[in-house]
Protein backbone atom coordinates (compact mmCIF):
# COMPACT_ATOMS: atom_id res chain seq x y z
CA UNK A 1 0.00 0.00 0.00
CA UNK A 2 1.43 3.38 -0.99
CA UNK A 3 2.42 5.72 1.82
CA UNK A 4 0.42 8.88 2.34
CA UNK A 5 1.85 12.10 0.89
CA UNK A 6 0.50 14.37 3.58
CA UNK A 7 1.59 14.88 7.16
CA UNK A 8 0.70 16.88 10.25
CA UNK A 9 3.18 19.43 11.54
CA UNK A 10 3.89 19.77 15.25
CA UNK A 11 0.78 21.95 15.53
CA UNK A 12 -1.40 19.33 13.88
CA UNK A 13 -1.82 21.25 10.60
CA UNK A 14 -1.47 19.32 7.37
CA UNK A 15 1.85 19.93 5.65
CA UNK A 16 1.14 19.22 1.99
CA UNK A 17 3.69 17.31 -0.02
CA UNK A 18 5.72 16.04 2.92
CA UNK A 19 6.06 12.34 3.70
CA UNK A 20 3.85 11.33 6.61
CA UNK A 21 6.18 10.30 9.43
CA UNK A 22 3.34 10.26 11.91
CA UNK A 23 2.62 12.11 15.14
CA UNK A 24 5.59 13.13 17.28
CA UNK A 25 5.83 13.44 21.06
CA UNK A 26 5.05 17.13 20.67
CA UNK A 27 1.97 16.36 18.58
CA UNK A 28 0.66 14.02 21.27
CA UNK A 29 1.23 16.58 24.03
CA UNK A 30 -0.75 19.16 22.05
CA UNK A 31 -3.43 16.75 20.89
CA UNK A 32 -6.20 18.26 23.04
CA UNK A 33 -6.13 21.44 20.91
CA UNK A 34 -5.70 19.65 17.57
CA UNK A 35 -9.07 19.88 15.83
CA UNK A 36 -7.86 18.12 12.66
CA UNK A 37 -7.18 14.76 14.30
CA UNK A 38 -7.84 12.54 17.33
CA UNK A 39 -4.35 11.45 18.35
CA UNK A 40 -4.81 10.09 21.86
CA UNK A 41 -7.21 8.07 23.93
CA UNK A 42 -9.11 10.69 25.91
CA UNK A 43 -8.63 13.37 23.20
CA UNK A 44 -5.56 14.74 24.95
CA UNK A 45 -3.12 13.27 27.51
CA UNK A 46 -5.15 14.70 30.41
CA UNK A 47 -8.24 12.91 29.02
CA UNK A 48 -10.73 15.75 29.33
CA UNK A 49 -12.50 14.51 26.18
CA UNK A 50 -13.18 18.13 25.23
CA UNK A 51 -13.07 19.47 21.69
CA UNK A 52 -12.64 23.21 20.97
CA UNK A 53 -14.72 22.84 17.78
CA UNK A 54 -17.85 25.00 17.59
CA UNK A 55 -19.38 24.28 14.16
CA UNK A 56 -21.62 21.76 15.87
CA UNK A 57 -23.71 23.41 18.55
CA UNK A 58 -27.12 23.09 20.13
CA UNK A 59 -28.72 24.66 17.03
CA UNK A 60 -26.70 23.13 14.17
CA UNK A 61 -26.54 19.61 15.64
CA UNK A 62 -30.01 19.04 14.22
CA UNK A 63 -28.30 18.92 10.80
CA UNK A 64 -25.81 16.21 11.87
CA UNK A 65 -26.23 13.25 9.51
CA UNK A 66 -24.63 9.81 9.08
CA UNK A 67 -21.99 9.61 6.35
CA UNK A 68 -21.15 5.92 6.45
CA UNK A 69 -21.07 2.86 8.69
CA UNK A 70 -18.32 0.25 8.72
CA UNK A 71 -19.08 -3.29 9.94
CA UNK A 72 -16.45 -5.23 11.86
CA UNK A 73 -17.95 -8.32 10.23
CA UNK A 74 -17.92 -11.98 11.14
CA UNK A 75 -19.43 -13.61 14.18
CA UNK A 76 -17.10 -11.81 16.61
CA UNK A 77 -19.71 -9.46 18.01
CA UNK A 78 -19.75 -8.95 21.79
CA UNK A 79 -18.86 -5.66 23.46
CA UNK A 80 -17.35 -2.87 21.36
CA UNK A 81 -15.85 -0.38 23.84
CA UNK A 82 -13.31 1.28 21.57
CA UNK A 83 -12.49 4.95 21.04
CA UNK A 84 -11.33 5.71 17.47
CA UNK A 85 -7.99 7.35 16.65
CA UNK A 86 -8.11 9.69 13.61
CA UNK A 87 -5.03 10.79 11.70
CA UNK A 88 -4.30 11.90 8.15
CA UNK A 89 -7.62 10.79 6.72
CA UNK A 90 -7.57 7.36 8.42
CA UNK A 91 -9.55 6.07 11.38
CA UNK A 92 -7.90 3.39 13.50
CA UNK A 93 -10.37 1.45 15.62
CA UNK A 94 -10.14 -1.73 17.67
CA UNK A 95 -12.81 -4.42 17.88
CA UNK A 96 -13.72 -7.30 20.16
CA UNK A 97 -11.45 -10.36 20.17
CA UNK A 98 -8.29 -8.22 19.76
CA UNK A 99 -8.84 -6.85 16.25
CA UNK A 100 -7.59 -3.58 14.74
CA UNK A 101 -8.88 -1.83 11.61
CA UNK A 102 -7.66 1.06 9.47
CA UNK A 103 -10.58 2.71 7.65
CA UNK A 104 -10.67 5.59 5.16
CA UNK A 105 -12.26 8.45 7.11
CA UNK A 106 -13.95 9.92 4.03
CA UNK A 107 -15.42 6.80 2.46
CA UNK A 108 -15.58 4.08 5.13
CA UNK A 109 -13.51 1.75 2.93
CA UNK A 110 -11.27 -0.64 4.85
CA UNK A 111 -7.56 -0.10 4.25
CA UNK A 112 -6.37 -3.05 6.31
CA UNK A 113 -7.39 -5.35 9.14
CA UNK A 114 -5.32 -7.13 11.78
CA UNK A 115 -6.79 -10.14 13.60
CA UNK A 116 -4.65 -11.15 16.55
CA UNK A 117 -4.42 -14.94 16.83
CA UNK A 118 -5.75 -15.66 20.32
CA UNK A 119 -4.86 -18.95 22.03
CA UNK A 120 -7.37 -21.19 23.71
CA UNK A 121 -7.71 -20.54 27.41
CA UNK A 122 -7.72 -16.75 27.59
CA UNK A 123 -9.43 -15.53 30.77
CA UNK A 124 -10.91 -12.05 30.34
CA UNK A 125 -13.18 -11.36 33.30
CA UNK A 126 -15.59 -8.92 31.68
CA UNK A 127 -16.09 -9.64 27.98
CA UNK A 128 -13.66 -9.78 25.06
CA UNK A 129 -13.43 -6.00 24.70
CA UNK A 130 -10.67 -3.65 23.61
CA UNK A 131 -10.84 0.07 24.35
CA UNK A 132 -8.55 1.54 21.74
CA UNK A 133 -5.16 2.04 20.14
CA UNK A 134 -2.24 4.46 20.41
CA UNK A 135 -0.46 6.14 17.50
CA UNK A 136 3.13 7.36 17.40
CA UNK A 137 5.30 8.15 14.38
CA UNK A 138 4.81 5.36 11.82
CA UNK A 139 3.23 2.84 14.21
CA UNK A 140 -0.14 2.01 15.71
CA UNK A 141 -0.21 0.01 18.95
CA UNK A 142 -2.76 -1.99 20.91
CA UNK A 143 -2.92 -4.64 23.62
CA UNK A 144 -4.55 -8.06 23.39
CA UNK A 145 -6.60 -10.48 25.45
CA UNK A 146 -3.66 -12.87 25.76
CA UNK A 147 -1.63 -10.12 27.47
CA UNK A 148 0.53 -8.98 24.56
CA UNK A 149 1.43 -5.58 23.10
CA UNK A 150 1.48 -5.35 19.32
CA UNK A 151 3.04 -2.63 17.17
CA UNK A 152 1.88 -2.37 13.55
CA UNK A 153 2.95 -0.21 10.65
CA UNK A 154 0.07 2.25 10.46
CA UNK A 155 0.11 2.40 6.65
CA UNK A 156 0.19 -1.32 5.91
CA UNK A 157 -0.99 -3.09 9.07
CA UNK A 158 2.13 -5.26 9.06
CA UNK A 159 3.40 -6.38 12.47
CA UNK A 160 6.58 -4.56 13.49
CA UNK A 161 6.93 -6.29 16.85
CA UNK A 162 4.80 -8.33 19.24
CA UNK A 163 5.78 -8.46 22.93
CA UNK A 164 4.53 -10.65 25.75
CA UNK A 165 3.45 -8.52 28.71
CA UNK A 166 2.35 -11.25 31.15
CA UNK A 167 1.27 -14.90 31.16
CA UNK A 168 -2.39 -15.25 30.18
CA UNK A 169 -2.44 -18.74 31.72
CA UNK A 170 -2.13 -17.10 35.15
CA UNK A 171 -5.21 -14.96 34.49
CA UNK A 172 -3.57 -11.88 32.96
CA UNK A 173 -5.14 -10.08 30.02
CA UNK A 174 -5.08 -6.57 28.54
CA UNK A 175 -7.97 -4.46 27.34
CA UNK A 176 -6.96 -0.80 27.80
CA UNK A 177 -5.67 1.64 25.21
CA UNK A 178 -1.92 2.21 25.58
CA UNK A 179 -0.48 5.68 26.11
CA UNK A 180 2.66 7.29 24.63
CA UNK A 181 4.76 9.57 26.86
CA UNK A 182 8.22 10.81 25.86
CA UNK A 183 8.78 7.97 23.40
CA UNK A 184 7.67 5.30 25.86
CA UNK A 185 4.51 3.24 25.50
CA UNK A 186 2.73 2.91 28.84
CA UNK A 187 0.35 0.03 29.60
CA UNK A 188 -1.66 -1.36 32.50
CA UNK A 189 -2.86 -4.93 33.00
CA UNK A 190 -6.11 -6.80 33.63
CA UNK A 191 -6.90 -9.88 35.70
CA UNK A 192 -7.67 -8.74 39.24
CA UNK A 193 -10.32 -11.44 39.63
CA UNK A 194 -7.62 -14.11 39.20
CA UNK A 195 -5.23 -13.01 41.93
CA UNK A 196 -2.67 -11.43 39.60
CA UNK A 197 -0.40 -8.55 40.62
CA UNK A 198 -1.39 -5.22 39.12
CA UNK A 199 1.32 -3.25 37.39
CA UNK A 200 2.19 -0.37 35.10
CA UNK A 201 4.84 -0.87 32.43
CA UNK A 202 6.83 1.45 30.17
CA UNK A 203 8.45 0.15 27.00
CA UNK A 204 10.51 1.77 24.27
CA UNK A 205 7.96 2.67 21.61
CA UNK A 206 10.40 1.89 18.79
CA UNK A 207 11.62 -1.51 19.96
CA UNK A 208 9.09 -2.70 22.52
CA UNK A 209 11.84 -3.40 25.05
CA UNK A 210 10.93 -2.96 28.71
CA UNK A 211 12.17 0.26 30.34
CA UNK A 212 10.51 0.01 33.76
CA UNK A 213 7.82 -1.89 35.57
CA UNK A 214 5.95 -0.76 38.67
CA UNK A 215 3.82 -3.31 40.59
CA UNK A 216 0.83 -1.71 42.28
CA UNK A 217 0.66 -4.14 45.22
CA UNK A 218 2.76 -3.15 48.21
CA UNK A 219 5.71 -5.49 48.77
CA UNK A 220 6.51 -6.37 45.14
CA UNK A 221 9.77 -5.35 43.46
CA UNK A 222 9.86 -2.92 40.56
CA UNK A 223 12.37 -2.91 37.71
CA UNK A 224 14.27 -0.23 35.79
CA UNK A 225 16.42 -0.89 32.71
CA UNK A 226 16.49 -4.63 33.31
CA UNK A 227 17.44 -4.48 37.00
CA UNK A 228 15.56 -4.44 40.29
CA UNK A 229 14.71 -0.87 41.29
CA UNK A 230 12.63 -0.34 44.43
CA UNK A 231 9.98 -2.24 46.34
CA UNK A 232 6.48 -0.83 46.00
CA UNK A 233 5.76 0.57 49.47
CA UNK A 234 6.95 -1.68 52.30
CA UNK A 235 6.60 -5.45 52.41
CA UNK A 236 3.88 -6.66 54.84
CA UNK A 237 2.97 -3.13 55.90
CA UNK A 238 -0.63 -3.52 54.72
CA UNK A 239 -0.79 -7.16 53.56
CA UNK A 240 -0.50 -10.24 55.80
CA UNK A 241 1.98 -13.02 54.99
CA UNK A 242 2.41 -13.80 51.30
CA UNK A 243 -0.94 -12.37 50.17
CA UNK A 244 0.81 -9.46 48.44
CA UNK A 245 2.02 -11.99 45.85
CA UNK A 246 -1.59 -12.53 44.66
CA UNK A 247 -3.07 -9.20 45.70
CA UNK A 248 -4.91 -8.04 42.58
CA UNK A 249 -4.90 -4.26 42.07
CA UNK A 250 -4.95 -4.53 38.27
CA UNK A 251 -4.56 -1.29 36.30
CA UNK A 252 -7.03 -2.48 33.68
CA UNK A 253 -8.39 0.87 32.53
CA UNK A 254 -5.06 2.42 31.58
CA UNK A 255 -3.97 5.87 32.68
CA UNK A 256 -3.81 9.57 31.96
CA UNK A 257 -0.81 11.91 31.77
CA UNK A 258 -0.41 15.45 33.05
CA UNK A 259 2.42 17.32 31.29
CA UNK A 260 2.24 20.15 33.87
CA UNK A 261 3.25 17.96 36.81
CA UNK A 262 4.91 15.35 34.60
CA UNK A 263 2.90 12.60 36.22
CA UNK A 264 1.19 9.46 35.02
CA UNK A 265 -2.07 8.83 36.86
CA UNK A 266 -3.19 5.21 37.10
CA UNK A 267 -6.15 3.86 39.02
CA UNK A 268 -5.82 0.45 40.63
CA UNK A 269 -8.40 -2.31 40.92
CA UNK A 270 -9.85 -4.41 43.69
CA UNK A 271 -7.75 -6.40 46.15
CA UNK A 272 -7.82 -10.18 45.79
CA UNK A 273 -9.72 -11.99 47.06
CA UNK A 274 -12.94 -9.99 47.42
CA UNK A 275 -13.41 -11.55 50.87
CA UNK A 276 -11.86 -8.78 52.98
CA UNK A 277 -11.77 -10.85 56.18
CA UNK A 278 -8.87 -12.86 54.75
CA UNK A 279 -6.62 -9.80 54.32
CA UNK A 280 -6.71 -7.38 57.28
CA UNK A 281 -5.18 -3.97 56.62
CA UNK A 282 -5.54 -1.22 54.03
CA UNK A 283 -4.17 -3.51 51.30
CA UNK A 284 -2.15 -0.85 49.51
CA UNK A 285 -2.15 0.15 46.71
CA UNK A 286 -5.49 -1.35 45.66
CA UNK A 287 -8.57 0.77 44.98
CA UNK A 288 -6.33 3.81 44.66
CA UNK A 289 -4.98 6.46 42.32
CA UNK A 290 -1.19 6.47 41.86
CA UNK A 291 0.91 9.34 40.56
CA UNK A 292 3.91 7.79 38.80
CA UNK A 293 7.11 9.32 37.45
CA UNK A 294 7.14 8.45 33.71
CA UNK A 295 10.95 8.42 33.62
CA UNK A 296 11.58 5.66 36.17
CA UNK A 297 8.24 4.28 37.38
CA UNK A 298 8.57 5.57 40.94
CA UNK A 299 5.35 6.39 42.81
CA UNK A 300 5.13 10.10 43.66
CA UNK A 301 1.96 9.89 45.75
CA UNK A 302 -1.10 7.75 46.22
CA UNK A 303 -4.68 8.33 47.27
CA UNK A 304 -6.73 5.30 48.34
CA UNK A 305 -10.46 5.73 47.79
CA UNK A 306 -11.55 2.45 49.44
CA UNK A 307 -9.02 1.11 51.98
CA UNK A 308 -9.59 -2.58 52.81
CA UNK A 309 -12.14 -2.85 50.03
CA UNK A 310 -14.79 -5.51 50.64
CA UNK A 311 -17.24 -4.67 47.84
CA UNK A 312 -15.11 -4.81 44.66
CA UNK A 313 -14.99 -1.02 44.37
CA UNK A 314 -12.11 -0.91 41.90
CA UNK A 315 -10.36 2.45 41.94
CA UNK A 316 -9.36 2.20 38.28
CA UNK A 317 -11.52 5.09 37.12
CA UNK A 318 -9.59 7.82 35.35
CA UNK A 319 -8.16 10.89 37.09
CA UNK A 320 -8.88 13.80 34.73
CA UNK A 321 -6.59 16.83 35.15
CA UNK A 322 -8.24 20.25 35.24
CA UNK A 323 -7.79 23.73 36.72
CA UNK A 324 -10.02 24.17 39.76
CA UNK A 325 -11.02 27.81 40.15
CA UNK A 326 -12.09 28.26 43.74
CA UNK A 327 -11.90 31.09 46.30
CA UNK A 328 -9.95 33.26 43.88
CA UNK A 329 -7.29 30.62 43.35
CA UNK A 330 -6.46 28.21 40.53
CA UNK A 331 -5.47 24.76 41.78
CA UNK A 332 -3.93 22.05 39.62
CA UNK A 333 -6.56 19.46 40.40
CA UNK A 334 -7.80 16.09 39.23
CA UNK A 335 -11.36 14.81 39.16
CA UNK A 336 -12.33 11.17 39.70
CA UNK A 337 -15.79 9.59 39.76
CA UNK A 338 -15.09 6.43 41.74
CA UNK A 339 -16.93 3.13 41.59
CA UNK A 340 -17.70 3.55 45.29
CA UNK A 341 -20.14 6.41 44.57
CA UNK A 342 -18.07 9.46 45.53
CA UNK A 343 -16.73 12.16 43.20
CA UNK A 344 -13.23 13.11 44.34
CA UNK A 345 -11.34 16.33 43.68
CA UNK A 346 -7.64 15.87 44.43
CA UNK A 347 -4.63 18.19 44.25
CA UNK A 348 -2.79 16.47 41.43
CA UNK A 349 0.60 17.83 42.55
CA UNK A 350 0.42 16.35 46.04
CA UNK A 351 -2.42 13.81 46.15
CA UNK A 352 -4.18 15.75 48.93
CA UNK A 353 -7.96 15.46 48.96
CA UNK A 354 -9.80 18.71 48.27
CA UNK A 355 -13.39 17.46 48.25
CA UNK A 356 -15.45 14.27 47.98
CA UNK A 357 -19.21 14.21 47.37
CA UNK A 358 -21.76 11.56 46.29
CA UNK A 359 -22.76 11.51 42.60
CA UNK A 360 -25.37 8.75 43.05
CA UNK A 361 -28.47 8.77 45.22
CA UNK A 362 -27.67 5.86 47.53
CA UNK A 363 -24.41 4.89 49.27
CA UNK A 364 -24.68 2.32 52.06
CA UNK A 365 -21.09 1.31 52.81
CA UNK A 366 -19.90 4.74 54.07
CA UNK A 367 -21.48 7.81 55.67
CA UNK A 368 -19.07 10.09 53.83
CA UNK A 369 -15.39 10.92 53.38
CA UNK A 370 -13.36 12.59 56.12
CA UNK A 371 -11.79 15.56 54.34
CA UNK A 372 -8.94 15.86 56.84
CA UNK A 373 -7.79 12.24 56.69
CA UNK A 374 -9.15 11.44 53.23
CA UNK A 375 -10.55 8.16 54.56
CA UNK A 376 -14.11 6.83 54.32
CA UNK A 377 -16.37 6.92 57.35
CA UNK A 378 -17.41 3.27 57.18
CA UNK A 379 -20.79 1.79 57.99
CA UNK A 380 -19.35 -1.32 59.63
CA UNK A 381 -22.57 -3.32 59.51
CA UNK A 382 -22.66 -2.98 55.71
CA UNK A 383 -19.47 -5.00 55.24
CA UNK A 384 -20.26 -8.58 54.11
CA UNK A 385 -19.73 -11.03 56.97
CA UNK A 386 -16.90 -13.52 57.32
CA UNK A 387 -17.54 -17.10 56.15
CA UNK A 388 -17.85 -19.74 58.80
CA UNK A 389 -19.35 -17.48 61.46
CA UNK A 390 -22.40 -19.78 61.41
CA UNK A 391 -20.14 -22.83 61.64
CA UNK A 392 -18.11 -24.86 59.15
CA UNK A 393 -17.85 -23.51 55.63
CA UNK A 394 -21.09 -21.54 55.78
CA UNK A 395 -21.14 -18.37 53.77
CA UNK A 396 -20.90 -15.11 55.65
CA UNK A 397 -23.75 -12.76 56.42
CA UNK A 398 -25.26 -11.24 53.27
CA UNK A 399 -25.78 -7.47 53.12
CA UNK A 400 -27.50 -5.21 50.62
CA UNK A 401 -24.95 -2.69 49.41
CA UNK A 402 -25.16 0.31 47.12
CA UNK A 403 -23.57 1.00 44.74
CA UNK A 404 -23.28 -2.48 43.24
CA UNK A 405 -19.79 -3.76 42.47
CA UNK A 406 -20.24 -2.76 38.81
CA UNK A 407 -19.98 0.71 40.23
CA UNK A 408 -21.61 4.10 40.45
CA UNK A 409 -19.33 4.62 37.44
CA UNK A 410 -17.47 1.76 35.85
CA UNK A 411 -14.90 1.96 33.02
CA UNK A 412 -16.87 4.42 30.85
CA UNK A 413 -14.88 7.66 30.66
CA UNK A 414 -16.37 10.97 31.74
CA UNK A 415 -15.65 14.35 30.12
CA UNK A 416 -14.70 17.81 31.44
CA UNK A 417 -15.68 21.06 29.73
CA UNK A 418 -13.40 23.99 30.75
CA UNK A 419 -16.01 26.47 29.49
CA UNK A 420 -18.91 25.23 31.59
CA UNK A 421 -16.46 24.05 34.28
CA UNK A 422 -18.53 20.89 34.67
CA UNK A 423 -17.77 17.18 34.57
CA UNK A 424 -20.19 14.98 32.65
CA UNK A 425 -20.37 11.64 34.44
CA UNK A 426 -22.09 8.46 33.17
CA UNK A 427 -23.49 7.01 36.39
CA UNK A 428 -25.61 3.98 37.33
CA UNK A 429 -28.08 3.47 40.17
CA UNK A 430 -27.99 -0.11 41.39
CA UNK A 431 -27.27 -2.15 44.49
CA UNK A 432 -26.38 -5.75 45.29
CA UNK A 433 -26.85 -8.54 47.73
CA UNK A 434 -23.28 -9.60 48.52
CA UNK A 435 -21.83 -12.27 50.80
CA UNK A 436 -18.42 -13.83 51.40
CA UNK A 437 -17.48 -17.45 50.84
CA UNK A 438 -14.41 -19.59 51.65
CA UNK A 439 -11.68 -19.36 49.00
CA UNK A 440 -8.06 -20.39 48.48
CA UNK A 441 -5.75 -19.17 45.74
CA UNK A 442 -5.15 -21.39 42.71
CA UNK A 443 -3.09 -20.08 39.81
CA UNK A 444 -5.26 -19.26 36.81
CA UNK A 445 -8.57 -19.73 38.68
CA UNK A 446 -11.08 -17.10 39.78
CA UNK A 447 -10.13 -15.70 43.19
CA UNK A 448 -13.23 -13.99 44.57
CA UNK A 449 -14.49 -15.59 47.76
CA UNK A 450 -17.80 -13.78 47.34
CA UNK A 451 -21.23 -14.16 45.81
CA UNK A 452 -23.59 -11.44 44.65
CA UNK A 453 -26.78 -10.49 42.87
CA UNK A 454 -27.14 -7.04 41.31
CA UNK A 455 -30.50 -5.29 41.49
CA UNK A 456 -31.77 -1.95 40.14
CA UNK A 457 -32.66 0.67 42.75
CA UNK A 458 -35.49 2.29 40.80
CA UNK A 459 -38.20 1.13 38.43
CA UNK A 460 -37.90 3.97 35.91
CA UNK A 461 -34.12 4.24 35.34
CA UNK A 462 -30.70 2.77 36.02
CA UNK A 463 -28.34 4.98 34.01
CA UNK A 464 -27.93 8.70 34.66
CA UNK A 465 -25.71 11.17 32.79
CA UNK A 466 -24.93 13.82 35.40
CA UNK A 467 -23.29 17.23 35.14
CA UNK A 468 -21.18 17.64 38.29
CA UNK A 469 -19.73 20.93 39.53
CA UNK A 470 -16.32 19.99 40.98
CA UNK A 471 -16.22 23.16 43.11
CA UNK A 472 -19.25 22.11 45.15
CA UNK A 473 -20.10 18.56 44.17
CA UNK A 474 -23.55 19.78 43.14
CA UNK A 475 -25.33 17.91 40.34
CA UNK A 476 -26.34 20.69 37.93
CA UNK A 477 -28.47 18.53 35.63
CA UNK A 478 -29.12 14.90 34.85
CA UNK A 479 -30.50 12.73 32.08
CA UNK A 480 -32.06 9.45 33.22
CA UNK A 481 -31.87 6.34 31.02
CA UNK A 482 -33.85 3.09 31.46
CA UNK A 483 -30.83 0.80 30.86
CA UNK A 484 -27.37 1.21 32.43
CA UNK A 485 -25.07 3.75 30.78
CA UNK A 486 -21.89 1.96 29.70
CA UNK A 487 -20.36 4.26 27.06
CA UNK A 488 -17.93 7.18 27.15
CA UNK A 489 -18.71 10.89 27.00
CA UNK A 490 -17.56 13.70 24.69
CA UNK A 491 -18.07 17.43 25.27
CA UNK A 492 -17.36 20.39 22.97
CA UNK A 493 -16.95 24.16 22.88
CA UNK A 494 -20.18 24.12 20.89
CA UNK A 495 -21.99 23.59 24.22
CA UNK A 496 -22.66 19.92 23.51
CA UNK A 497 -22.31 16.61 25.36
CA UNK A 498 -22.43 13.31 23.42
CA UNK A 499 -22.89 9.81 24.81
CA UNK A 500 -24.45 6.51 23.73
CA UNK A 501 -27.07 4.25 25.28
CA UNK A 502 -27.57 0.46 25.34
CA UNK A 503 -30.84 1.03 23.52
CA UNK A 504 -28.72 1.93 20.47
CA UNK A 505 -28.82 5.71 20.45
CA UNK A 506 -26.00 8.18 20.11
CA UNK A 507 -27.38 11.28 21.85
CA UNK A 508 -26.38 14.93 22.14
CA UNK A 509 -27.31 17.21 25.02
CA UNK A 510 -27.03 20.93 25.73
CA UNK A 511 -23.96 21.12 27.99
CA UNK A 512 -25.44 23.84 30.22
CA UNK A 513 -29.05 22.72 30.54
CA UNK A 514 -28.98 18.98 29.84
CA UNK A 515 -31.72 19.26 27.22
CA UNK A 516 -31.57 16.47 24.65
CA UNK A 517 -31.01 18.11 21.25
CA UNK A 518 -30.24 15.21 18.86
CA UNK A 519 -30.21 11.42 18.66
CA UNK A 520 -29.54 8.67 16.14
CA UNK A 521 -30.30 4.95 16.29
CA UNK A 522 -27.20 2.86 15.45
CA UNK A 523 -28.85 -0.57 15.56
CA UNK A 524 -26.99 -1.95 18.58
CA UNK A 525 -26.10 -0.77 22.06
CA UNK A 526 -23.47 1.98 22.19
CA UNK A 527 -20.78 1.27 24.79
CA UNK A 528 -17.91 2.99 22.95
CA UNK A 529 -16.55 6.53 23.32
CA UNK A 530 -17.47 9.22 20.74
CA UNK A 531 -14.91 11.58 19.21
CA UNK A 532 -15.04 14.62 16.93
CA UNK A 533 -12.67 16.33 14.48
CA UNK A 534 -12.70 18.59 11.42
CA UNK A 535 -11.89 17.35 7.91
CA UNK A 536 -12.30 19.12 4.56
CA UNK A 537 -13.95 22.05 6.34
CA UNK A 538 -16.67 19.91 7.97
CA UNK A 539 -17.02 18.72 11.56
CA UNK A 540 -17.27 14.95 12.01
CA UNK A 541 -18.36 12.73 14.90
CA UNK A 542 -17.57 9.01 15.18
CA UNK A 543 -18.65 6.30 17.61
CA UNK A 544 -18.46 2.52 17.80
CA UNK A 545 -21.72 0.60 18.24
CA UNK A 546 -21.95 -2.94 19.64
CA UNK A 547 -23.65 -4.06 22.86
CA UNK A 548 -21.69 -6.05 25.42
CA UNK A 549 -19.23 -5.54 28.25
CA UNK A 550 -19.66 -6.56 31.87
CA UNK A 551 -23.39 -5.88 32.32
CA UNK A 552 -24.73 -8.89 30.34
CA UNK A 553 -22.16 -11.16 32.02
CA UNK A 554 -22.24 -9.97 35.64
CA UNK A 555 -25.42 -7.90 35.91
CA UNK A 556 -27.70 -10.32 37.78
CA UNK A 557 -31.27 -9.03 37.74
CA UNK A 558 -30.12 -6.08 35.60
CA UNK A 559 -28.73 -8.47 32.96
CA UNK A 560 -32.20 -9.99 32.65
CA UNK A 561 -33.64 -6.53 31.93
CA UNK A 562 -31.27 -5.94 28.98
CA UNK A 563 -31.05 -9.49 27.60
CA UNK A 564 -32.93 -8.61 24.39
CA UNK A 565 -30.57 -5.84 23.23
CA UNK A 566 -29.05 -6.76 19.85
CA UNK A 567 -25.34 -7.31 19.60
CA UNK A 568 -23.34 -5.69 16.81
CA UNK A 569 -20.00 -4.36 15.70
CA UNK A 570 -19.92 -1.19 13.62
CA UNK A 571 -18.16 2.14 13.35
CA UNK A 572 -20.58 5.00 12.65
CA UNK A 573 -19.37 8.32 11.24
CA UNK A 574 -21.48 11.50 11.09
CA UNK A 575 -20.80 15.00 9.83
CA UNK A 576 -22.24 18.49 9.79
CA UNK A 577 -22.37 19.39 6.08
CA UNK A 578 -21.01 22.76 4.98
CA UNK A 579 -24.36 23.75 3.51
Amino acid sequence: MAASLTAFSATGVLAAGAPSNGPSNEDLLKSASNTEAVLTYGMGPQAQRFSPLTDLNADTVKKLVPVWSFSFGGEKQRGQESQPIVYDGTIYVTGSYSRLYAVDARTGQKKWEYNHRLPDGIMPCCDVVNRGAAIYKDKIYFTTLDARLVALNRETGKVVWNKKLQDYKEGYSNTAAPMIVDGKIITGNSGGEFGVVGMVEARDAETGELVWQRPTIEGNMGTLNGKDSTVTGKTNASWPGDMYKTGGGATWLGGTYDPETKSLFFGTGNPAPWNSHLRPGDNLYTSSTLAINPDNGEIKWHYQTTPHDGWDFDGVNELVSFDLKKDGKVIKAGGKADRNGFFYVIDRSTGKLINATPFVTKITWAKGIDIETGRPIYVDENRPGAPGEGGGDAKGKSVFSAPAFLGAKNWMPMAYNPQTELFYVPANEWGMDIWNEPITYKKGAAYLGAGFTIKPLYDDYIGALRAVDPKTGKIVWEYKNPAPLWGGVLTTAGNLVFTGTPEGFLKAFDAKSGQEVWKFQTGSGVVGSPVTWKMDGEQYVAVVSGWGGAVPLWGGDVAKLVKDINQGGSLWVFKLPKA
